[in-house]
């Protein structure tokens, strides 16, 4: 019974019928009332209400999927078992816990916002050895105990030296070991959620107006890229402190609970957090690094977007000159909803923004060592969208695949030939911007050579004057000079070549 309401829940994600809104009035509100003792019912039920309430047909329908959502942990029974909902597709539901090894940045800024429901998991932790070298600084005494005896208990020892109102965690990180010491422990962390605001189930960020889906929602086939991208800017806002803030420690719980962790979000620029407002109901939230954690050749930027102030996927961008490398990923729960505007939307911005003309996509976010990009025909995503393969061996597959495809509208390209076709970059050049200079360019071809580069050489006069450049000043005036400096951009593009 609960399975065949849920598939009945499930068909209103793809119906937008005004006229019908209260039949899913109607069917929420039963929804409330019913318990669901089957673990994968009630997983799908949370993850079609979340996806509800983010494309929401109505204001009551949003109202009602919150209800629900919010008081979902009542829903959650522990004698069922909770180890199915760590899965990294659903983790971070209400009332579940996840446990993860996190890096020095994410444990710390964890602990400090939940320090009650972050804690070491010893029960999971299979190399206590690893704690000598660290706790031996702090404490003395464990001198007599660890290098001479079998099995130190390295747990009554910590738990020893803090008072009861401190978790084991927090003493450890209070104790400043640095990142290096710290992530060479390798610490599972559980992270319970409770009935946290930062669950998935009730993470929102306020939204003035709810944007509501009366009609059917984009498709790929709505969006063009090229129009896209000839459209005009989109409206920016930097962000106050207090107010960055509070976005970077949801964009951070949002990355942990999905067991992600990106460059940016363990090291984000504070002082430069900008909100974009894409349209239909998306914010955009991204920044850059602080000086002392730039690379040293690409810009660096990372942001969240977020659907009627939901968590809705991340994006990672790294320029160079005119040459972007953007890794885009939609939460699993909303790869229904409208991801080819969505993608299409942050190309915008960031050609806003950076100034890029060519948008590259690595192998791996289209199949290359990563099966669920191949399972989901990731490959297809991007070349229906424009985006062409540099690798010529790949560019025939690709003309011989789509001859199938026009021959047989129903032809579906096989694991096989997915696997193959991922085996190189893509690239997208705005038209009248196409030159193929990056077709052969490697980020790390032109590091490993700049390397090798003799002391005093032109390159390395170079790359010193790119790092100082990017040391001072704001992101943007770096990204000016870099964008005017033509010798640089050839020296760059022709010893990044393979």
């Amino acid at each position: 019974m609960s399975t065949e309401l849920v598939k009945r829940l499930e068909h209103w994600k793809s119906r937008f019928d005004p006229a019908a809104a209260s039949q899913l009035e109607r069917l929420l509100t039963g929804v409330a009332l019913r318990r669901f003792r089957d673990t994968q019912s009630l997983i799908r039920l949370h993850e079609t209400l979340l996806f509800l309430r983010a494309y929401p047909l109505t204001a009551k329908v949003a109202q009602l999927a919150d209800a629900i959502l919010f008081s979902f942990g009542d829903r959650i029974r522990p004698a069922a078992g909770l180890d199915v909902f760590e899965e990294p597709e659903v983790s971070g539901i209400a009332a579940t816990s996840l446990t993860a090894v996190f890096s020095y940045q994410a444990a710390r800024r964890l602990a400090a916002l939940h320090p009650r429901d972050v804690e070491i998991a010893w029960d999971r932790y299979d190399e206590p050895d690893r704690l000598g070298p660290v706790v031996r600084r702090f404490l003395p005494m464990l001198n007599e105990d660890w290098p001479v005896e079998a099995h130190t208990p390295f747990r009554q020892w910590i738990a020893g030296a803090h008072s009861r109102r401190t978790s084991d965690l927090e003493w450890l990180l209070e104790q400043e070991p640095g990142a290096g010491p710290y992530e060479s422990l390798l610490l599972p962390l559980t992270w319970r959620m409770g009935s946290s605001r930062s669950s998935r189930s009730r993470l929102r960020l306020p939204a003035p107006s709810l944007y509501f889906h009366r009609e059917p929602l984009l498709r790929r086939a709505d969006v063009s890229l090229e129009r896209e991208l000839a459209g005009p800017p989109l409206p920016l806002k930097r962000l106050a402190a207090p107010e960055a803030r509070r976005i970077l420690d949801a964009i951070l719980e949002t990355s942990a609970m999905r067991y992600r962790e990106l460059y940016g979000f363990s090291h984000p620029d504070e002082a430069g957090v900008y909100r974009a407002a894409a349209g239909r109901g998306v914010d955009i939230y991204f920044f850059g690094v602080p000086p002392e954690w730039r690379l040293p050749l690409r810009a660096y930027h990372a942001g969240m977007f977020f659907k009627n102030g939901v968590p809705a996927g991340y994006v990672e961008v790294l320029s160079l000159f005119e040459r972007a490398e953007v890794g885009f990923n939609l939460y699993y729960t909303f790869r229904e909803g409208e991801s080819a505007w969505l993608y299409a939307r942050l190309l915008r911005l960031f050609h806003q923004v950076l100034g890029v003309t060519c948008f590259s996509v690595d192998p791996y976010q289209i199949g290359h060592e990563n099966a669920e990009a191949v399972d989901s025909g990731a490959f297809w995503f991007y070349r229906k969208l424009g985006f062409r393969p540099t690798d010529p061996e790949v560019g025939r597959l690709v003309a011989r695949e789509e001859t199938r495809m026009r021959r047989t509208p129903a032809y579906r390209s096989s694991r096989q030939t997915l696997q193959r076709l991922a085996k190189g970059y893509l690239l997208y050049e705005i038209p009248g911007t196409e030159s193929g200079d990056w077709d052969r360019f490697r980020i790390r071809t032109l590091a490993q050579r700049l390397e090798r580069a003799k002391p005093g050489s032109a390159e390395r006069r170079a790359v010193a004057e790119i790092a100082r450049r990017k040391q001072r000043g704001e992101e943007s005036r770096y990204l000016w000079w870099m964008q005017s400096n033509g010798s640089l951009r050839e020296m760059c593009a022709g010893w990044g070549r393979l």
